[in-house]
Formats: C-alpha cells, sequence, structure tokens
C-alpha cells in the first residue's frame, strides 16, 4: 500500500553509506539532511564497504561504537548498519527516511547490483521505510568535487518526500561531474546497462607471483538516452525509481503455460 506525503519538519532521519564513517561524503550529507529537520541519526559502517552489495555479517558478533549525539559506527556493512540501527539504535522511534550516501563516485546501471549504498536503502526499503540513495560521480580527473550535491540535493528529497511511497519502493540518485551552473536539469530515467562489463587485469606481485585484479568498467559506449548513464553524461541529474520486486512477469506467464 501507498504512504502518504512525509512531513520532514517532523521526520526522524538516518544517514548511513558504505565509503565509511569518516567519509566526506557522508559528511555532506549529514550536513544537508540537518537543513530539513532537526531529528537526524547517523549509523554508518566503521572501515570502507564499498561493493558489499546487501550482504549481512552473520558468522561472527557486531560492535557499534557511539562516536557522538546521534552518532554511531557498526564494524560491518551498510546492511548491518540499518539493521542495526532499526533494531537496536533507534528501536524507540524508527526513521521515518533512510539517506544512503553521499557515494565517492557512480552507481550507475548495473553498479546497483554492487553497491553498498545502494543495498542499504534496499535493506530499509524492506523494513519498510522511504530510502534514497545518492552518488557523486567523479571528474575527468578522478576527483570528486561536492558542490552539485550540496545546491541539488535537498531540493530533491524534498520533492520526492512529497510524493505517494509504494512498498518496496527506493530511489537511486546520481549526481553528473559538472560545475552547479552546469547541471542541465534533473532527469527522471531507468536504470541503463553498459555495453562493456568490469575489466580484470593480470600481474605479478614484487615476488614473481601471479595475481588478477578486478578493476573499473570499460568507457561506456550505450546510445540510449533514457539511462542513468546517459542522463548523466549530458550533465543532469539521474533520479531512478527501483523496486525489491525482481520476478519478471512476462516470463512467468509463459512458464505457467509450460506448466499447465
Amino acid at each position: 500500500m501507498a504512504k502518504g506525503t512525509l512531513n520532514l519538519k517532523k521526520a526522524r532521519i538516518l544517514v548511513t553509506n558504505d565509503d565509511g564513517i569518516h567519509a566526506p561524503g557522508l559528511k555532506v550529507l549529514e550536513k544537508l539532511a540537518k537543513t530539513l529537520c532537526d531529528d537526524v541519526w547517523v549509523v554508518a559502517p566503521e572501515t570502507e564497504q564499498s561493493a558489499t552489495s546487501h550482504s549481512l555479517t552473520l558468522r561472527r558478533p557486531l560492535r557499534e561504537r557511539r562516536l557522538g549525539p546521534k552518532r554511531f559506527s557498526v564494524d560491518g556493512t551498510p546492511t548491518d548498519c540499518v539493521l542495526i540501527a532499526h533494531h537496536q539504535i533507534m528501536a524507540d522511534n524508527p526513521p521515518d527516511l533512510v539517506l544512503s550516501g553521499i557515494n565517492d563516485g557512480g552507481n550507475l546501471g548495473e553498479d546497483v547490483t554492487y553497491s553498498g549504498t545502494v543495498a542499504a536503502t534496499m535493506e530499509a526499503a524492506l523494513l519498510g521505510f522511504r530510502a534514497i540513495a545518492f552518488s557523486q560521480l567523479r571528474d575527468a580527473d578522478g576527483i570528486v568535487r561536492w558542490k552539485v550535491p550540496e545546491k541539488f540535493l535537498p531540493r530533491i528529497v524534498r520533492r520526492v518526500a512529497g510524493m505517494p511511497w509504494s512498498k518496496d519502493l527506493l530511489v537511486n540518485v546520481n549526481f553528473p561531474a559538472v560545475a552547479p551552473d552546469d547541471v542541465t536539469g534533473i532527469e527522471i530515467c531507468r536504470q541503463g546497462r553498459r555495453d562493456k562489463g568490469t575489466s580484470v587485469t593480470e600481474g605479478k606481485d614484487p615476488s614473481g607471483r601471479r595475481f588478477v585484479w578486478i578493476g573499473g568498467y570499460q568507457v561506456d559506449t550505450s546510445k540510449e538516452a533514457d539511462t542513468d548513464l546517459a542522463v548523466t553524461a549530458r550533465g543532469a541529474i539521474a533520479v531512478t525509481p527501483l523496486h525489491l520486486d525482481l520476478t519478471h512477469r512476462a516470463t512467468m506467464k509463459k512458464m505457467q503455460r509450460i506448466f499447465d
């Protein structure tokens, strides 16, 4: 069932990420969240957890550390952080909204299946919370600059909070690597798919032993204009609604006929 609109002034916000409690992007997101409401909590991984996807820590105990008022670190994954925030740290009054990021680098196309940033919002959606993931693309020099989210992120959160919210919904936002005045707009778009996958590099360590190193994606050459990849490439902010139900319904109907 769809939820109604959210009054941010009266809301409780949980901020998390996958780059870790000391990441610059988390500090920016926390600062911006506090412009939206007065009740902001931070529960983030103790160390970087990039590309951990939707993983849980099941075979060892987890420890949380209180770093300040409403500020905690957890020695686990982003998913662990959301669960511990819900069941322990904020158990008396769960969050109305979960904001994840701001990730150092984009989470576009198939990135969402690997991303700890997006995974935190997946867990929030499973728990029934509104959730938005934010990522900032790096520029040509590999540097992340935060001016675009500083200008546009609060506006996006306010707009999204003002819409009805369906069950199992999360929103993935990617900011382009341009100056704030060069942003061409905010576009609602679908998840893309790169033409080429992840690179794997082979080499030898100083002792002569062979290794392989999984690296970044190849340069995308996709011509599909309505994807998050294309939207950010032309200087716009990509806003993509995602859904946890992965069922391919067209194939399900075909399979039902096969097994009748």
